[in-house]
């Protein structure tokens, strides 16, 4: 395994992911069932279930797509997310 991929990876979802819609909801379950284990296993596979997708996609498109091209598809995706935020629309 490369330790520095590993790293990299687990810093950035980390930071990402935290005081996301994912975490507040989350918070919000565990509050509400009072099962906090439950939520944390239901999440925790979701999680890892929404990553081994992105991994699965990426590793596929890596194959056959140029990688800067995949870089500018995700920023205009991006942008077009935060266009539609300011707009109140997403």
């Amino acid at each position: 395994m490369d330790f520095r991929v590993f790293l990299t990876t687990f810093g950035v979802i980390f930071l990402a992911e935290m005081g996301d819609k994912t975490q507040l909801a989350a918070m919000t379950m565990s509050a509400q069932t009072r099962k906090p284990w439950a939520v944390f296993i239901g999440a925790s596979l979701a999680l890892a279930a929404v990553s081994a997708l992105g991994v699965v996609v990426g590793s596929v498109i890596g194959n056959y797509v140029p990688l800067e091209w995949v870089k500018r598809v995700a920023a205009g995706a991006f942008i077009v997310i935060g266009v539609l935020m300011l707009m109140n629309k997403f």
